[in-house]
């Protein structure tokens, strides 16, 4: 996933919205992880997702339950999400983002990722930094 796409949050019904997406704009899945099924049980309830990627024409759309603890998803839920696999540029970009801003999760190795995390920059975007291993 290189480039940046649109990341959306939802308060525990990500699921219902996979499927009205596919309903109502003839959204593609191409992939669909839930809790339960990732190497990270603990993180919620086993139903919720965790990750999801739909196709929508030519534009792919991510998003997942919130697992952030209380999360309840509310006006903001809409993240930018930047893939890229040099993590000397993820860690350039995410200290970039930071500055003035605020670190909502450290940018840090995770089971999918060389390197994840997430920042809301100096104007409130969230923004998730996604680096994969080097080629």
């Amino acid at each position: 996933m290189l480039g940046v796409h649109p990341y959306i949050t939802f308060p525990g019904n990500c699921r219902q919205a996979i499927d009205y997406y596919r309903s109502a704009l003839g959204a593609e899945v191409l992939f669909l992880q839930t809790v339960g099924g990732s190497p990270m049980p603990e993180m919620g309830p086993a139903d919720n997702i965790m990750h999801c990627s739909i196709k929508v024409g030519e534009s792919t759309i991510m998003m997942s339950d919130d697992l952030a603890p209380g999360g309840g998803s509310a006006p903001g839920n809409i993240s930018l999400a930047i893939g890229l696999n040099d993590p000397a540029r993820a860690r350039q970009l995410f200290a970039n983002l930071a500055e003035s801003g605020t670190v909502l999760m450290s940018l840090d190795k995770t089971y999918w990722a060389e390197a994840f995390g997430i920042v809301i920059d100096r104007f409130g975007v969230k923004w998730m930094i996604n680096c994969d291993a080097p080629n």
